[in-house]
């Protein structure tokens, strides 16, 4: 079925501006699933189709808790000679969320859009394990880092999260968004951490693509809103009520298999869920 970073984030920040897509696949790409990303008014125009070439593939199984999963298969076909180019009206553009890839394509991506207001995006312990160097380099120039608890140690060295969110910051990114699966996320900010916890569903049924949808919600709502972290327009309110957003957008994708869930979904749908966090986190 269909999946990927690219997809998810990207559907997850429809909801809350227009989005374009810098992306590869192959042949077997298909016209539905092409379909359902339009049908978001995504622009598709920075999706390269390889001919004769077949899309990423990745296979996997969950634990009875959901909390752990084990990789069956990767296949990377087209992806392993992916080159991201940006069509021309992209590189105005005022956002940019890098999706987990090497961190040398990431830099290459972040190079194309010199008055970009805002960037940032996440990584894995393979980048962070094997790619040291170059991923530090990356970040450097990051507005936002979004990464999970395990990565945040692994990366600054630290067990302590506290820590670990400082060192990170001092690599580069001011804003550190650290996810902590079905225990929700912790947002550092300057001098400040806000922390919010995970949606309480009945059945999770798929969790695959939940943090890029956190990651699509987070920088959706802040494009919405207009933020510009280099001018120092954003507010600690719009930051936490992004992290909302995420953690909801989050919930959203795990209700169903794939990305089912976004066939239906509404922006009513996200605005009540927002709603409710903030009715049970009130005190």
């Amino acid at each position: 079925m269909l999946g990927g970073a690219a997809t998810y984030i990207s559907l997850a920040a429809s909801y809350f501006t227009p989005v374009r897509i810098v992306a590869v696949v192959g042949d077997d790409f298909a016209r539905e699933d092409v379909d359902l990303l339009a049908s978001r008014q995504i622009d598709l125009s920075g999706m390269e189709r390889v001919p004769g070439g077949k899309t990423f593939f990745w296979a996997g199984v969950y634990s009875a808790d959901m909390n752990d999963r084990t990789t069956l298969r990767t296949d990377l076909n087209v992806f392993a000679d992916f080159n991201p180019k940006l069509p021309e009206p992209y590189r105005a553009e005022p956002y940019l969320f890098l999706g987990n890839i090497q961190p040398e394509l990431q830099k290459m991506v972040r190079a194309q859009m010199p008055g970009v207001k805002l960037t940032g995006g996440d990584t894995m312990n393979y980048w962070i394990n094997d790619f040291r160097d170059e991923l530090l380099k990356t970040i450097h120039d990051w507005d936002f880092l979004l990464i999970n608890d395990s990565e945040a140690r692994l990366l600054s060295g630290e067990s302590n999260l506290k820590r670990a969110a400082a060192k990170v910051m001092a690599m580069g990114p001011k804003t550190l968004v650290i996810k902590r699966g079905e225990y929700g996320a912790i947002l550092f900010h300057g001098d400040s951490h806000f922390m919010v916890p995970a949606y309480l569903l009945e059945e999770v049924f798929d969790p695959t693509g939940a943090g890029d949808c956190f990651a699509g919600g987070f920088i959706g709502y802040l494009a919405e809103q207009g933020v510009d972290l280099k001018a120092g327009k954003v507010s600690a309110k719009q930051i936490s009520r992004a992290v909302i957003y995420g953690s909801v957008m989050g919930s959203f994708c795990c209700e169903k298999f794939g990305v089912d869930r976004f066939r239906t979904l509404t922006r009513k749908d996200i605005d009540q869920r927002f709603q409710e966090f903030r009715d049970f986190t009130e005190f």
